[in-house]
């Protein structure tokens, strides 16, 4: 946006404004920082930060055993769901964009319905039915009623992606696809969605942060990802809330990568638009 279009939406502020501005924004930086202190005394006279209560973490039975395995999951389940989202959102992006009226129809009724069920809900749901039906093995269902959760959820969100994708494009993208002699299916498969895949990479992306820290909520159906068998270590050696800090951060980690990529992607897609 250009400075006087900038100039047109927001009053630039005054010298009594700056001020007032900075002053909130030291007010609020030294309330921060009192908090951080408050809870820091609390912890210290509770024995948190005791070294004895982080000890644990510095043996590799602990890793072995419990954050490697669950983080192993975590991952595990977060790269199918990927997988079948993308393959789920593609399909029924496909079938909205249809124009058959069936297939359309169809389409916007389970990626609606999906949309609008909660993800942890859909997660207890499956678990308790694959449990119970014998299609899988009772051990192995929360595995899948995570996947399969995850799975309908963000697949419909894919599919809302790429549909709001397409209808953003030029309407020349389409004219010229037909004027060449394809049918619209023909430019809707081989102009349109690869042009709008490109466009709404980013946003794929961060979908995808959106399920590997959604794949924490089979910690509810006993999914033995990394916050389960955080809890079980931290429950084992009296030291709760550092388990949990220690899954945190590894989530936080995660999380700062994929939004990295994220980042990356974008910067590349504006420049390559860009030449």
């Amino acid at each position: 946006m250009s400075a006087p279009q900038q100039s047109v939406l927001f009053d630039a502020p005054g010298p009594k404004a700056r001020r007032r501005i900075l002053i909130i924004n030291i007010l609020g930086v030294l309330a921060l920082i009192g908090l951080l202190v408050y809870l820091v005394i609390g912890l210290k006279g509770a024995g948190e930060l005791a070294p004895a209560k982080w000890n644990v973490f510095l043996k590799g039975s602990s890793w072995e055993s419990y954050i490697l395995p669950g983080l192993y999951k975590t991952l595990q389940a977060a790269a199918i769901s990927i997988v079948t989202s993308l393959l789920f959102g593609f399909i029924f992006g496909m079938g909205r964009l249809s124009h058959t009226k069936v297939i359309n129809w169809a389409s916007t009724v389970v990626v609606e319905f999906f949309r609008a069920v909660p993800v942890l809900l859909m997660m207890l749901f499956l678990w308790i039915m694959l449990a119970n039906s014998g299609i899988v093995n009772a051990q192995d269902s929360p595995f899948y009623a995570v996947v399969i959760g995850l799975t309908l959820y963000n697949g419909s969100v894919i599919a809302e992606l790429i549909r709001s994708g397409v209808h953003g494009l030029p309407k020349g993208q389409r004219e010229a696809g037909i004027a060449i002699g394809l049918t619209r299916s023909q430019s809707l498969r081989l102009i349109e969605i690869p042009q709008a895949l490109t466009a709404m990479l980013p946003a794929l992306i961060s979908q995808f942060i959106v399920i590997l820290k959604d794949s924490a909520l089979g910690y509810i159906i006993n999914f033995n990802e990394l916050l389960f068998n955080a809890k079980l270590l931290g429950t084992g050696n009296s030291n709760m809330l550092q388990a949990l800090v220690i899954a945190a951060a590894i989530f936080i980690i995660l999380n700062f990568a994929l939004s990295k990529l994220a980042s990356y992607v974008s910067s590349r897609l504006s420049s390559r638009s860009a030449d």
